[in-house]
């Protein structure tokens, strides 16, 4: 990735997986299933790569990543705030005795601590992309499965009464600035690792970080609403770039459904935050979710070559075409628009097929006559 430097040249971006996930194309609905469409594992592991020689590194400026307050404690709902709210939820309850998670695949995950920062700093405006910390987030939730791997888990929340996702989110989006947060991770696995270590009693492993995003059921319907087939082009694209993303960086992804329990899932305590039940996660979508369905094919205005064609019945008058007469196969009838036709069949209530030269059309019959 590219960009331009104040005085003009041309510099090489520190984050150009981050700078990928605010590409206006994968921020837009109808734009981000094409950008997936043009990513590979190989294009995906080179950006990868340089986020993680570019990514911050907090111990070096003496800092912490574990128990780290970052912003101010909500105590009422803030608009545009819920996957912050949720994750917070979702930290509290676990540091709170919250049961590990398991997934679908059977692999437990251990939260171990909520918006985990990885900036050194605010973001310094003065030098524009030459900036480690520009464009980077806390991570939502950082975990560890049983085998010691990290766990990079991207919250994305809907309420169940939701009807539009939030402006520029979209699944690539969350894919790709969870991988730039994995690669942040990887960077630090040393330090980190031992911070992990030290407040959980459990080794880290040696493998790269895996990746959940885990989205709320709403989430994932209004993803799919608002894509064609039902979301399964975007479905199969995401599915690939996460197998992809397995087989070439090694980060493990997983889709995921987030079962926060009853609505509202949290409430506002002094403290943050707080689950109001208990937290599941499960299967995004349905198997086969990602296969296109083929397209039905449409209907050909001239009729089937081997079908039987019923001729007219030379033994009754042609008669106008009225919607408030009823007529049987054999009727030839006059309309004045499609000339003369001979009824084929029935086709359900009130509909009759009519073969005009080699055309097939479907009108209607039967109607109540109005002075009925």
């Amino acid at each position: 990735m590219v960009s331009l430097s104040h005085s003009g040249g041309a510099t090489v971006s520190l984050h150009p997986l981050l700078d990928l996930a605010n590409d206006r194309e994968v921020k837009q609905a109808k734009g981000f299933r094409a950008v997936a469409a043009d990513q590979t594992g190989e294009k995906l592991e080179a950006l990868y790569k340089q986020e993680a020689e570019s990514a911050p590194n907090r111990v070096e400026k003496g800092k912490k990543y574990l128990g780290v307050n970052t912003g101010r404690i909500p105590r009422a709902p803030q608009a545009g705030k819920d996957d912050r709210h949720a994750s917070m939820a979702l930290g509290g309850w676990a540091k709170a005795g919250g049961e590990p998670l398991e997934l679908p695949t059977e692999q437990v995950l251990t939260i171990v601590d909520h918006l985990v920062p990885l900036r050194t700093a605010a973001p310094d405006k003065a030098k524009g992309d030459a900036d480690p910390n520009k464009g980077v987030e806390d991570i939502d939730l950082l975990g560890q499965f049983a085998d010691g791997r990290l766990v990079v888990v991207r919250v994305k929340y809907l309420a169940a009464d939701a009807t539009r996702g939030g402006a520029g989110d979209t699944p690539l989006r969350a894919l790709l600035s969870g991988l730039a947060q994995a690669a942040m991770v990887d960077a630090n696995r040393e330090s980190l690792g031992a911070e992990v270590e030290a407040a959980t009693g459990n080794a880290i492993g040696e493998e790269a970080p895996a990746l959940i995003i885990a989205a709320s059921p709403r989430y994932w319907e209004i993803c799919r609403k608002r894509e064609a087939q039902k979301g399964a082009g975007w479905i199969r694209e995401i599915e690939r770039l996460g197998r992809e993303i397995a087989t070439q960086i090694g980060v493990e992804v997983f889709l995921l459904g987030l079962d926060m329990g009853e609505e509202p899932p949290w409430s506002y305590e002094e403290e943050g935050p707080a689950l109001s039940g208990t937290a599941g996660l499960k299967v995004a979508w349905e198997p086969g979710a990602g296969k296109l369905k083929p397209k039905p094919k449409s209907r050909s205005k001239k009729m089937d070559a081997e079908a039987a064609i019923i001729e007219a019945d030379p033994n009754k008058p042609a008669r106008s075409y009225s919607i408030f007469e009823s007529f049987e196969p054999g009727d030839q009838i006059i309309h004045p628009n499609l000339g003369t036709g001979v009824v084929q069949a029935h086709m359900g209530q009130g509909k009759i097929s009519v073969l005009f030269g080699e055309d097939s059309k479907l009108l209607v019959h039967e109607r109540p006559s109005p002075a009925a």
